[in-house]
């Protein structure tokens, strides 16, 4: 990169910029995809004529206004038009990724009120119009203020928004209400506007009509004067230049890619697959091409009648190369009269997320979507049935194991080399995986679930290379965990997974989120606000005098009460941090296991019982909560007789009870306790624990208080720096021991005198691990 080509554009005021790479400075790292500016001065007086080049620029980051110096290698320029759509997307990495494929980036910058979309909310896409192109932020010191779409959710949409129109009491376009939402460009997919509005929009539609390659077109130019060929994986204008972004075929499947001017590239005919993709206004030899559409039109009309959506097929590529997938989406394309399907590939082989000319028709991995003729495909032979002679063969599957349980947990799990094999700084990853797969299926949806953005690959090796080994021979080697944190940092999230010390719930969003992309495990509801989801919750509580060494119930009362929380609805999985500042400071020196969460209370619009004569409550005091005259846990509700009564006191006279919602079946209930409020209680089934920046974990492999084992990832070494880790799974029922002891002993007990590994599970949890067995069947 020249010095002089990171100056975007003259005239602005500032100059901003995207960092690619991740950038540590001082105490602080910032991801890539993080955004910063400087001044024009500042920029002039570093990149001067009159002075060598400088390798460093000081710059101010958008998301915290601190002034670091990075090098200019990292940077990448962004116009300031583009910059506010990028700011307006909270993740570093898609907002990395968008920036890198701007297609999408493109289509926001051109988008104008009045125009349809297709928008994502509660990961589903819906119908709307867009209504507000701008900022949402009033009022701030800020350098630059992210740009937000305002869409009014149309058809199947409406009632699923957010607002009318208006944001934090400022309106900024009328609709009904829950019609209206404003998202980033990330959640929104542009489609064309209609003829009329789009004649006035593109004076010149013709132009792009005329357009003679096309993404997945098999194309050739000349570099340095030798003919390259590749594949065609954007095409985009650029003033009154047109650039078409290539593939070469020496680069396989890697994201380099040569951007060439349209008139430099000559389009391929790839017999088997794109030709269908050829037009008349094709260079070469038109008559060939015209020829050669005519001869396959016929047969493509027949089409294979036996293919739908979700069918699994095959395709051949040039050279007789073959790849398969699953047809997400079959139509027609624009300027295409051939049925098309759209395949989301099993291999990073394709050359789309499942967009076309800047419009989404499915949605995939990046580099897994492709666009063919659905003639070109062919039934998946490998997962067809053949009869022979009246009997049906079932393709071979690989063999799926059940978790663990009781005494076949201990004969398969227990002793040194077993449970998962530690290897440069992958303790964290170890404990989580032998905690959620060993002794639970609680979250086997992982393994087996088809999700929409599902990385088959990273699933595959989860599945068939740690969970079903760990599960039948009880142990998983060091190389399996690295082949899982290798295509961790090969789908670009993070550059340091194969080698840095993270912590188990990076890990967890990382793979439950951006990869697989499972549901949320939790959905949590804040003062009446929209929900929020997430898939571990962080205890967040001031110091609490009267709570001295508390137990799990007590902890996420208190934090669910402080921060008016309730939960939507049951989780199947309940993944929960314990409060603490950095991997160091505890905030209480022990905390007792609960064995049993009890979340009836914490549910919202649930029946309630009434904490003092057992009857359906309808209120609910949050100032009781901390009345010592009641019990010292669970959360304090009454019925409304109940109610008047405890608060005639005259010390709880200025207390504010708030009105419960009470389900309709509850309302014509008969004599008065004759229904018994149901509970509704999760499971404890591991804990992660941490000692000096090293994870461990204890897993419940039976019913009783004694059935605990405790898998540590490198608990022994054999050799130096040349050698491996041993990993050991013990048994520790001495827990059982302390889980016994009433509250005021096991206060006074020292940690150093504890019984066997009993220690670090009362005095070093970080994460407990709940589950809901009735739960997990639906979910």
């Amino acid at each position: 990169m020249t010095m002089t080509s990171l100056l975007p554009s003259a005239g602005d005021g500032n100059c901003y910029y995207i960092l690619t790479e991740d950038c540590a400075y001082g105490s602080k790292y910032f991801q890539a995809g993080n955004m910063c500016f400087c001044s024009e001065r500042s920029y002039l007086r570093n990149f001067s004529d009159d002075r060598p080049p400088a390798c460093f620029l000081k710059v101010i980051m958008l998301d915290d206004s601190s002034t670091v110096t990075i090098n200019v290698e990292i940077l990448q320029p962004v116009r300031e038009e583009a910059a506010v759509f990028l700011l307006a997307i909270s993740s570093h990495n898609e907002r990395l990724n968008y920036f890198l494929e701007r297609l999408g980036l493109e289509a926001a910058l051109r988008a104008v009120p009045g125009q349809k979309v297709m928008v994502e909310v509660d990961r589903q896409h819906l119908p709307g119009i867009i209504r507000y192109v701008g900022s949402i932020y009033k009022n701030t010191s800020a350098a630059l203020s992210p740009f937000f779409f305002g869409v009014e959710l149309q058809g199947e949409g409406e009632n699923r928004g957010r607002s009318d129109g208006s944001y934090h009491g400022t309106e900024y376009f009328k609709c009904k209400r829950n019609c209206g939402i404003f998202l980033p460009f990330s959640r929104v997919q542009f489609t064309p506007m209609p003829d009329d509005d789009y004649v006035k929009q593109k004076p010149k539609p013709d132009m792009e009509e005329e357009v003679p390659v096309k993404v997945g077109d098999a194309v050739s130019f000349y570099v340095d004067e030798v003919l390259t060929k590749g594949i065609a994986m954007a095409v985009y204008r650029e003033g009154t230049q047109w650039f078409v972004k290539v593939c070469p075929e020496e680069e396989g499947t890697t994201d380099i890619f040569r951007e060439i001017p349209m008139d430099s590239v000559v389009k391929e005919s790839l017999q088997s697959l794109f030709s269908p993709f050829e037009s008349d206004m094709g260079l070469g030899h038109p008559n060939q091409m015209k020829r050669e559409i005519s001869e396959s039109g016929e047969e493509c009309e027949s089409g294979n009648s036996s293919l739908e959506v979700n069918s699994m097929v095959q395709i051949t590529l040039d050279k007789g190369n073959q790849v398969s997938g699953i047809i997400r989406w079959l139509g027609y394309l624009p300027q295409i009269k051939h049925k098309m399907a759209g395949v989301e590939l099993d291999e990073d082989k394709g050359v789309t997320a499942g967009e076309w000319l800047g419009k989404y028709y499915f949605h995939c991995a990046p580099k897994r979507g492709l666009f063919v003729r659905l003639q070109s495909c062919q039934p998946d032979v490998r997962f067809q049935c053949s009869r022979n002679r009246g009997q049906e063969v079932l393709p071979q599957t690989p063999d799926s194991f059940p978790p663990l349980r009781n005494e076949a947990a201990v004969r398969v799990l227990r002793g040194r080399m077993k449970g998962i094999q530690g290897h440069c700084n992958s303790c964290y990853m170890d404990a989580a995986l032998f905690s959620l797969f060993s002794c639970t299926s609680v979250l086997d949806s992982m393994l087996f679930k088809p999700f929409p953005l599902c990385d088959r690959n990273v699933q595959s090796i989860l599945r068939d290379e740690i969970v079903n080994p760990l599960r039948k021979t009880g142990f998983v080697r060091a190389r399996s965990v690295m082949h899982l944190r290798e295509q961790l940092t090969e789908k670009g999230q993070c550059s340091s997974f194969t080698n840095a010390e993270k912590d188990p719930e990076e890990f967890l969003n990382l793979i439950m989120h951006q990869i697989l992309g499972i549901e949320p495990l939790l959905k949590l509801q804040s003062g009446g606000q929209k929900e929020q989801d997430c898939y571990c919750y962080q205890i967040f509580m001031d110091k609490q005098e009267d709570l001295v060494v508390p137990d799990v119930q007590q902890l996420v009362e208190h934090s669910f009460l402080s921060s008016d929380l309730k939960l939507v609805e049951i989780p199947s999985c309940f993944i929960i941090q314990m409060p603490r500042f950095g991997k160091e400071y505890k905030m209480f020196s022990k905390i007792i296991p609960s064995l049993e969460l009890d979340i009836t209370d914490l549910l919202l619009d649930s029946p309630r019982e009434c904490c003092m004569c057992g009857d359906v409550a309808t209120l609910e005091c949050s100032d009781c909560f901390k009345d010592k005259v009641f019990a010292a846990t669970g959360l304090k509700q009454f019925c409304s007789s109940c109610s008047r009564q405890v608060h005639s006191h005259y010390r709880r006279k200025t207390h504010k009870p708030t009105r419960l919602h009470v389900p309709e079946e509850f309302h014509s209930r008969s004599p008065r306790g004759s229904q018994q409020v149901p509970r509704e209680k999760m499971e404890l089934f591991a804990v992660l624990c941490i000692e000096t920046s090293h994870y461990v974990s204890f897993v419940k492999y039976g019913p009783e208080n004694e059935h605990w084992m405790f898998f540590d990832s490198m608990a022994d070494r054999h050799g130096d720096e040349n050698g491996f880790n041993i990993p050991t799974v013990t048994l520790c029922p001495e827990v059982a021991k302390y889980l016994d002891l009433p509250l005021a002993v096991l206060a006074l007990e020292q940690p150093r005198d504890m019984d066997g590994v009993a220690k670090r599970l009362f005095c070093d949890a970080y994460m407990y691990m709940y589950q809901s067995k009735k739960m997990a069947l639906y979910k």
